[in-house]
């Protein structure tokens, strides 16, 4: 449900165009000494410095994106934001402020748009980011949501996707698949829901799963973890389309191979239960599931001491020559050819 039926309903034609922008923006904000003028005037002002600057965008439009009949406008705005910031944190940089910029249908209300920016605040408050603009304007059908995220790192902090090496270690953080399983748990329940609307769903079991589809957290420790311990990644990129397609960007990239190995990636128990119970094959759902929103990088093998044994890192396997292609090696060590199988928005 996208508001309770005991709110009264604004419609967002009685505020009209800036009185919107002034009603959903008035209690962000300045965080940034970076930030000289937010929302308000006719572009924001932001101060240089002898960092670099990092911009990334996202498009997230309903029905190809995400689906309002499970996904809470709230938990909406949150993710929205924490997209667009793992990019800023695959380029190794701290994220500062972000643009917003919405279409809305006549559907929804003040109410609800203001659930979605109460979302976009909470994450703007937890990542110590700033709202400096954005636009609103009428959809025809449904809620497109663009957001463009902007950091600052020095110039030789910055990682690109094109630094792999041979022997480089291949290196996960967190774990994969649970962000997929949880769409798969959702997606369930919606067609029992639509059969039987009396029928409450019961998602204790898939907690996790479900918080990883619904709540994604972008992974800005881990920039700041591998500065820590002195470790510069040689390559980096985070996990938005499943972790086959980004190994393949990376080795594009680099002009690299790879050797990844089946029995290394990081599963949580859930996603190992969840996989048996709809009979899915946990490899196929770490590679192929996205939107995991973890960072994938190569580090120098000699920086392995680092990094061994940190609960927050995993090595899944290492760059090889690229004439020796890129390669999965099963459980029973055999080597299979990767593909390049993610999350694609164009597919019917």
């Amino acid at each position: 449900m996208l508001e309770n039926k005991n709110q009264d309903r604004t419609s967002l034609s009685s505020l009209g165009e800036f009185g919107l922008i002034d009603h959903l923006t008035k209690h962000f904000s300045l965080q940034h000494s970076t930030s000289v003028k937010g929302v308000g005037d006719d572009a924001a002002v932001l101060e240089s410095s002898e960092k670099q600057t990092v911009v990334t965008t996202d498009l997230l439009v309903e029905g190809v994106h995400f689906d309002l009949s499970y996904m809470p406008l709230k938990h909406l705005g949150y993710k929205a934001v924490m997209v667009n910031l793992s990019d800023v944190y695959a380029m190794n940089a701290e994220a500062e402020q972000i643009t917003v910029s919405i279409a809305v249908s006549n559907r929804f209300s003040l109410e609800a748009i203001e659930e979605l920016y109460a979302g976009i605040q909470l994450a703007c408050h937890t990542y110590k980011v700033d709202l400096i603009g954005g636009d609103t304007t009428s959809s025809n059908k449904g809620i497109l949501i663009s957001i463009t995220a902007i950091g600052k790192a020095p110039k030789e902090d910055i990682v690109y996707r094109d630094g792999a090496k041979p022997t480089d270690l291949i290196v996960v953080s967190g774990d994969l698949g649970g962000a997929y399983l949880g769409l798969q748990v959702l997606e369930r329940e919606k067609q029992v829901f639509q059969v039987n609307p009396q029928n409450q769903p019961d998602l204790e079991n898939y907690s996790y799963i479900i918080e990883r589809q619904l709540k994604p957290e972008a992974r800005k420790d881990i920039p700041r973890l591998l500065r820590d311990l002195e470790v510069k990644p040689t390559s980096m990129i985070d996990i938005s389309d499943g972790l086959s397609s980004e190994i393949f960007h990376i080795c594009t990239q680099s002009k690299v191979g790879c050797k990844i190995y089946e029995d290394k990636f990081p599963l949580d128990p859930q996603v190992i239960s969840t996989c048996e119970e709809f009979d899915i094959d946990s490899t196929m759902v770490a590679l192929s599931g996205g939107e995991d929103y973890e960072l994938l990088f190569t580090v120098s093998i000699n920086d392995f001491d680092k990094i061994k044994g940190n609960p927050h890192l995993t090595v899944i396997g290492h760059i090889t020559e690229k004439n020796q292609g890129l390669n999965l090696v099963t459980r029973a060590n055999q080597e299979i050819a990767l593909k390049a199988q993610g999350w694609n928005s164009f597919e019917e």
